[in-house]
């Protein structure tokens, strides 16, 4: 079974590049999916999936098999935007292929995934699928902007809940097995305002904001690893800066911090919340007026209303768990080699599907992280080939695991 599947994959690289090639060709930033998902839906029909449909927030839920075990392979489809269009050598979404790449942005951050899913669904109808399986294939919409919220969305709401997942963001064709979480926190500094001409009547919020940016620099230098080293150290900056005040003659009174915090392994949204009211209290003898956690509000193409705080729980799965082990098995199996197992610099949707529901999840994607919200954005065809025939493989070496 593992060489047939080997060898549609091959057989199929050039269809996966361009299945790619097409995805990539229709911009889809967060929020306006609509005719990248549509596309899919046509893709995914072509392809052969059992059920194809449409969830309320946007996603394309395609569906193969009606085993009793679930598992969920999930690529998100929106990208960032393209930047400063002179650093581009080609049209942002030229979807040129070539010997060795498919170019533009979302080849790799994250429509290479897609591409190779919707191959591996083609490869396994071809294959008669028939494993104790339901295969569940999500697109999902607006992770860029809120990375999971999507698959909130369809484990709380649509209780769409899988025994198991795979993330297909880029991980080189590596076996990935968790990640720092995130969370996004606002701080609140006030100030007396007085005329310009004598500072000395009033207190400057300029200057309380930037002892507190500063502290925020001291406590990124104090945060720890996990135990273990395997996630690596939290992680605090200070990304926005704000300051208000009467008029330009005036000592400004109001100050504004906007922070992205990474929690590694043990690190919540209480513990950070908790560190910047200590260290700023610490630089200014007193707690800003507030430190909160903002809600992301933005609808998504079809106006559904569905919004949740900017918090992204860390997530790990041990390496000795059946997920981990039946894809390290697919892998050899596969390509006669173990592979390597590791952990993503940045965010997935397994915020929520591991960090929020504890389901477990593991990582297998095309291309470089490096390449990620980057000018020139490209994907290896190899990559692709490699991945459809791993998400094709991995409900059988899966079922030997558990």
């Amino acid at each position: 079974m593992f060489k047939e599947i080997q060898e549609k994959a091959k057989e199929y690289r050039q269809y996966t590049a361009e299945v790619l090639s097409e995805i990539v060709k229709i911009p889809s930033y967060s929020g306006k999916e609509e005719a990248v998902c549509k596309k899919i839906v046509e893709l995914c029909k072509e392809a052969g999936f059992d059920e194809v449909r449409i969830d309320k927030l946007g996603s394309v839920i395609a569906r193969i098999g009606s085993g009793k075990k679930i598992l969920a392979l999930d690529a998100h489809i929106d990208t960032v935007g393209t930047g400063d269009l002179s650093q581009w050598n080609r049209p942002t979404h030229s979807g040129d292929i070539d010997e060795t790449y498919v170019y533009g942005r979302g080849t790799t951050d994250q429509k290479g995934g897609a591409a190779s899913m919707i191959a591996a669904g083609r490869i396994l109808k071809e294959l008669n699928f028939s494993e104790d399986f339901t295969l569940y294939f999500t697109f999902t919409v607006m992770e860029e902007d809120c990375d999971g919220m999507c698959w909130k969305y369809l484990i709380e709401e649509e209780k769409l809940i899988p025994d198991f997942a795979v993330s297909t963001e880029p991980t080189s064709c590596r076996l990935y097995r968790g990640h720092r979480g995130r969370m996004e926190m606002e701080v609140s500094i006030k100030g007396v305002s007085s005329h310009g001409s004598a500072p000395e009547r009033g207190v400057n919020a300029a200057y309380k904001a930037s002892r507190a940016a500063l502290a925020m620099e001291k406590l990124n230098l104090d945060l720890q690893p996990d135990q273990g080293n395997f996630l690596g150290k939290g992680s605090i900056v200070v990304s926005q800066m704000e300051v208000h005040g009467p008029s330009q003659c005036a000592v400004p009174d109001v100050a504004r911090l906007y922070l992205d915090r990474r929690l590694t392994w043990g690190e919540d949204a209480n513990l950070a919340i908790s560190q910047v009211k200590q260290y700023i209290k610490e630089a200014l003898g007193e707690e800003p007026e507030s430190v909160t956690m903002p809600e992301y509000k933005e609808l998504g193409y079809r106006n559904y209303p569905y919004f949740q705080e900017l918090y992204f729980p860390t997530w790990k799965i041990e390496e000795d768990h059946p997920l981990v082990q039946g894809g390290a098995a697919a892998y050899e199996q596969l390509f006669q080699k173990k592979p390597v197992i590791d952990k993503w610099t940045f965010s997935t949707n397994g915020v929520a599907i591991c960090g929020r529901h504890k389901i477990p999840t593991i990582g297998f994607g095309p291309g470089d992280e490096k390449e990620a919200h980057a000018p020139n954005e490209k994907n290896r065809i190899d990559d692709l080939e490699i991945c459809s025939a791993f998400y094709a493989a991995l409900p059988y070496a899966l079922k030997e695991k558990l």
